[in-house]
């Protein structure tokens, strides 16, 4: 068992070196560890970067991180996965978060997911087919006061209901859906 484990451990790193062989964003990432001397403490400034510059984390660049720093390949999707701001898969044009923290929760956050579920036929972690909305959630974006909040394209928007939160998305979710 040992032993093709390894072999296929091998035979990922081959393949993302590869990758990573024509690609000058690749380059550039190697040359951002290389700044912070690939210490595994840098692994977070890392995967900004890399997120930055690929726009998403895909296996094959957690892997090249994980080669790179040395770092087991668990470590780095572990903290790529626990980290709300770290995406695994490609984003749509727009990008919708709703945050579910205590406050917005019981300002009725739930129900304005719900109807932007419902309206771009997505659930939450999903894009739509054709690219243009990303829904999100995020555990707490720290704006309670103004609760229930919503981040449009980086943008924290106060106080939204499912009938504002639709408002904003008109043009985002094509007639089609």
């Amino acid at each position: 068992m040992l032993p093709t484990l390894l072999h296929e451990k091998q035979k990922a790193a081959d393949r993302v070196m590869q990758h990573a062989s024509g690609d000058k964003r690749f380059k550039i990432l190697e040359a951002h560890m290389k700044k912070h001397q690939f210490k595994h403490d840098a692994l977070i400034e890392v995967l900004h970067k890399a997120q930055e510059l690929f726009g998403y984390l895909d296996d094959d660049l957690l892997l090249f991180v994980a080669y790179k720093l040395k770092l087991p390949a668990s470590r780095v999707y572990g903290v790529a996965t626990f980290y709300h701001f770290f995406t695994l898969k490609p984003q749509g044009k727009h990008t919708c978060v709703v945050c579910l923290g205590t406050a917005c929760y019981v300002k009725g956050s739930a129900k304005v997911l719900e109807a932007v579920e419902a309206k771009a036929k997505i659930k939450a972690g999903e894009t739509t087919p054709d690219n243009e909305l990303s829904l999100l959630t995020a555990r707490c974006i720290g704006a309670c006061g103004i609760a229930p909040a919503v981040v449009y394209d980086g943008t924290v928007t106060p106080r939204q209901t499912p009938e504002t939160a639709l408002e904003h998305l008109k043009g985002w979710i094509s007639h089609g859906h």
